[in-house]
């Protein structure tokens, strides 16, 4: 190969000039996709009922954690405006809480569920092809009833929630809490399904990130380079404590926690800083 020709910005055994052929492989592509940084506030949270009681008598809560547990994904297209679909997401959560009761001198940590929704309009294109694959317990591809395309499929990422704040309040009206029914296999977890008629409310606080997007499997042309063969060896392992143990490094940061200046540049580090940037100038 001339290595005049050679990119810098490839590693060498990625070089364009390495190319062996164009191969077509089908591949999901994402045709559309957007994030979000949802505030939920003051959601209402739900128990089983062997919590009743105990949320009966709680003086306070105090949250530790969210967790996502399914969202439920539904997707139409938009009317009058092609190729665009309008994705509904509904999120369920599991919220730790520390419940205190008015005569106990310990929190008791109690599990709850709450739920969230959203609507996000993207553009997934439009396809007529549906796809069967041999061997394999394939689920029917999603199909508009009304014109008989196929619909692309609709994926959410989900971060680690953060539990924000919770409290406890009297019970809000009952058409409320119609509209947050827990499904059964959302129940099926806890154990039992969830109760809504205390006296007590109890309401999250948590704070949700999410990447939406709609994809389609399409063919695509592809350039190919040489097999992935694996370079690094597999060196053997033993279940030794005593050379797991070897291999573990002394903790000096333990002993010897860093001082302010050592976290801190000198005012000969600033200094020295302020001199490249001025020179850079």
């Amino acid at each position: 190969m001339d290595k005049s020709h050679a990119d810098p910005g490839f590693p060498a055994e990625l070089n364009p000039g390495n190319i062996k052929e164009a191969v077509c492989i089908n591949a999901m592509r994402v045709y559309d996709s957007c994030s979000s940084k949802e505030y939920l506030e003051d959601r209402r949270v739900y128990f089983t009922p062997d919590k009743h009681e105990l949320i009966e008598q709680a003086t306070n809560v105090r949250i530790r954690g969210a967790e996502v547990i399914k969202v439920l994904i539904h997707l139409e297209p938009v009317p009058f405006n092609q190729g665009f679909y309008a994705v509904d997401l509904n999120f369920f959560l599991d919220v730790c809480l520390d419940v205190f009761p008015s005569q106990a001198p310990c929190p008791t940590v109690v599990h709850g569920v709450c739920t969230a929704n959203k609507r996000v309009i993207l553009f997934g294109s439009e396809g007529n092809v549906k796809m069967f694959v041999s061997g394999a317990n394939a689920e029917e591809p999603n199909v508009e009833m009304s014109t008989g395309k196929v619909l692309p499929k609709a994926t959410c990422m989900v971060s680690e929630p953060i539990g924000l704040s919770a409290k406890i309040c009297d019970r809000p009206p009952q058409g409320c809490d119609i509209c947050s029914r827990i499904p059964e296999s959302i129940g099926r977890l806890y154990g039992a399904e969830f109760d809504y008629g205390s006296n007590h409310a109890v309401y999250a606080t948590i704070g949700l990130f999410t990447i939406v997007q709609l994809v389609r499997t399409v063919p695509l042309l592809v350039p190919t380079y040489e097999f992935c063969i694996p370079e690094k060896e597999c060196p053997p392992t033993s279940d030794s404590p005593r050379e797991m143990f070897r291999r573990i490094e002394f903790p000096t940061d333990d002993f010897f926690p860093p001082n302010v200046g050592d976290s801190c540049p000198s005012d000969a580090e600033k200094e020295k800083d302020t001199d490249t940037e001025t020179a850079a100038d």
